[in-house]
């Protein structure tokens, strides 16, 4: 499955994958080697414990090779009358205004106002124009936004 990412977003990813495989794994494979040292390992909480990280950080490794080699960067040329990925959209809601940015679900951050592509609300406002309006199912019921601005 494709993943619109940002090239901040990427490179971020990527970052996270050179640290793992050129810190993270040869730190942990030190301390499975110290650990051996002490002796009996089926009584060895070192040992199992660092055995135990060894295994998240390679599953974390193969997550980010797949992120970034299924990654396709947001369209920085996109029509500004439409949201599309990448847009920042101003809606209005229950008296209030609210800025999001729909993003692809590897850079999803709710709380700081970027929202999947793939979540009911970023689904709802693709290929929306300014003025819209239009009501998303939310978990309390359904809520009306109309769109305000696009970037």
């Amino acid at each position: 499955m494709a993943n619109y990412i940002s090239p901040e977003g990427l490179e971020k990813l990527k970052k996270e994958l050179a640290e793992r495989e050129g810190t993270t794994r040869p730190d942990i494979a030190r301390k499975i080697a110290e650990a051996k040292q002490l002796g009996d390992l089926s009584e060895n909480a070192e040992y199992a414990e660092a055995r135990e990280a060894q295994g998240m950080n390679e599953m974390r490794i193969e997550e980010l090779k797949e992120l970034i080699n299924n990654s396709l960067p947001m369209n920085a040329h996109r029509q500004s009358h439409l949201v599309v990925i990448g847009s920042t959209v101003t809606v209005e809601f229950g008296g209030k205004k609210k800025n999001y940015t729909i993003v692809g679900p590897a850079e999803s951050d709710p709380a700081s106002g970027f929202i999947s592509d793939e979540t009911p609300m970023g689904a709802a406002l693709i290929g929306k124009k300014k003025g819209d309006e239009l009501e998303i199912k939310v978990p309390s019921g359904k809520m009306k936004y109309k769109i305000l601005d696009i970037k």
